[in-house]
């Protein structure tokens, strides 16, 4: 082979590096971390329901604890606007079972539809926590074969950091 055709397939290999550098570049930025966004999204909105239904079982246990059915509170009505409210008769609560829909029940039933919708709940955040760990797995194996593909040597254990 002449040092001219050496050269060309040098430069042939070079660009199709850097081709397949850019191709996975932007299957992290376009894919992978846009499934991560939508994965730890998706787990918070949980976390967030969890924590309602939560603060509805405490305040169930305080309503139960004090023996009192009348209950004095702070309505929002929108736009962090607050009214004052009282309930004459707090026996019975609509609690929110899922796809728009309320439920009356009384305290008893509450706390054990609670107790079953957060199990319920946590155990799906438990599935997404797994899913954002097979996600970020990913980033860092396609990170590690752009290093590989760059000819870069290891970075070391203290400069690394999270992916997100």
């Amino acid at each position: 082979m002449t040092p001219t055709a050496a050269a060309n397939v040098n430069a042939n290999t070079t660009g199709n590096v850097e081709q397949k550098v850019l191709q996975y570049e932007r299957f992290i930025d376009e894919v992978l971390k846009k499934d991560l966004q939508t994965v730890m999204e998706q787990r918070d909105a949980l976390y967030n329901q969890i924590s309602q239904y939560l603060q509805l079982k405490n305040t169930i246990q305080s309503l139960q604890e004090t023996g009192s059915q009348r209950l004095k509170t702070d309505i929002d009505l929108g736009c962090n606007f607050y009214v004052q409210a009282e309930v004459e008769d707090s026996s019975r609560i609509f609690v929110l079972v899922g796809f728009g829909f309320f439920v009356e029940m009384d305290h008893s039933e509450a706390l054990c539809f609670i107790d079953k919708k957060t199990s319920q709940l946590t155990s799906f955040t438990d599935q997404l926590t797994k899913d954002a760990a097979k996600i970020k797995a990913n980033i860092r194996m396609v990170l590690e074969g752009l290093r590989e593909l760059q000819g870069l040597t290891e970075l070391p254990e203290d400069s690394r950091r999270e992916v997100f």
